[in-house]
């Protein structure tokens, strides 16, 4: 995963090759001739932004299993109150058919016809044949409400196999979506840390340059909710990046936009791709403070506009929560919430 060149060192004419690259390459940022493309370092910073890439685009996947693995949990507990309810009710229902049964064996279990003949007394005997066929019609009752009860249990139990079944595949995604992460990232450090001081802040400016063309509008937040949304995300800025974590000591960049809405009151979905349409879609020309800004064309990045063409948001790992150009990266939705 994530291969990039390097120039293995060596001796003698090897070395001397080198060093050559090196100085025609100094000479050459000096004179602006050669692009920082065609550098071993401008491909080393190139591979790290592809690394970085693909490991929040695993770190959204890791956050909806999760979020899907947390929603099954919370219905397989309500599910299995349910069912505890649901047998206690039969257990209720057995208890009470047994009751009636005894009570009507004790009664006398031979022909009504030969009771009425041996009766001392055929009116009480009516009576108590009436009453008796009351029973008898409620225990019928009872029976069809126990069969009921018990195909609602089976039904139930079979559903919440399902989803105990269901939850186990998403806690496996998300352990597998985990470790791809945690591989990309320490790749991505791994080649970061092998950069000299000075690439390592030319990637950092980069990364936070703008397209002129995106420098996006000011304004003032479209509702109170967005403002209170747009004042808690400006508490968390210094908070370190910290994959797949929504608050408050640190963030990934949908737990920041999700934790700062909650703040709000406002409950949004936990993914950058769900949280693009948790509002209606606006042109960027028409973005004010607190309308979440999504980037690329998988939406694996979103961040929240506060005007002045900014935007805060987490960035990646080792790089805290911050104010950035709108136009940092390529803007795929604007969503007002």
């Amino acid at each position: 995963m994530g291969s990039h060149r390097r120039i293995a060192p060596s001796s003698g004419s090897d070395r001397g090759a080198v060093v050559a690259l090196g100085l025609l390459s100094a000479a050459a940022t000096a004179l602006g001739a050669v692009p920082a493309a065609a550098t071993p370092s401008a491909d080393a910073r190139a591979e790290v932004d592809r690394l970085y890439r693909e490991a929040e685009k695993a770190t959204e996947a890791y956050n909806a299993a999760d979020e899907r693995a947390d929603a099954l949990r919370r219905r397989i507990a309500h599910a299995q109150d349910r069912i505890a309810r649901q047998q206690e009710h039969v257990n209720t229902m057995r208890e009470s058919l047994g009751a009636l049964a005894g009570a009507q064996y004790r009664s006398g279990g031979y022909d009504p016809s030969l009771a009425l003949l041996l009766a001392e007394d055929p009116d009480d005997y009516l009576d108590k044949a009436s009453v008796l066929d009351r029973i008898t019609l409620h225990q019928a009752g009872e029976l069809k409400r126990l069969r009921g009860a018990l195909r609602s249990l089976a039904q139930d139990r079979a559903e919440t196999a399902g989803e105990l079944s269901a939850l186990d595949r998403n806690r496996r995604a998300a352990a597998a979506h985990k470790r791809t992460v945690e591989h990309k990232l320490a790749q991505a450090r791994r080649l970061l840390n092998s950069l000299p001081a000075g690439e390592r802040a030319a990637w950092d400016r980069a990364s936070r340059s703008a397209r002129a063309d995106l420098t996006g509008p000011g304004g003032v937040p479209a509702s109170a909710r967005a403002a209170a949304a747009v004042a808690a995300a400006r508490t968390a800025l210094g908070k370190p990046y910290v994959w797949g974590a929504n608050g408050p000591s640190g963030f990934d960049c949908s737990g920041l936009t999700q934790w700062s809405y909650a703040q709000a009151g406002v409950a949004l979905p936990r993914t950058s791709q769900a949280q693009r349409y948790a509002g209606r879609q606006i042109p960027l020309s028409e973005a004010r403070p607190g309308d979440l800004v999504v980037y690329r064309s998988d939406a694996s990045h979103v961040g929240m506009y506060v005007g002045n063409g900014q935007v805060i948001h987490a960035p990646y790992p080792g790089a805290p929560v911050r104010y950035d150009p709108v136009g940092m990266m390529p803007v795929s939705s604007v969503t007002r919430v």
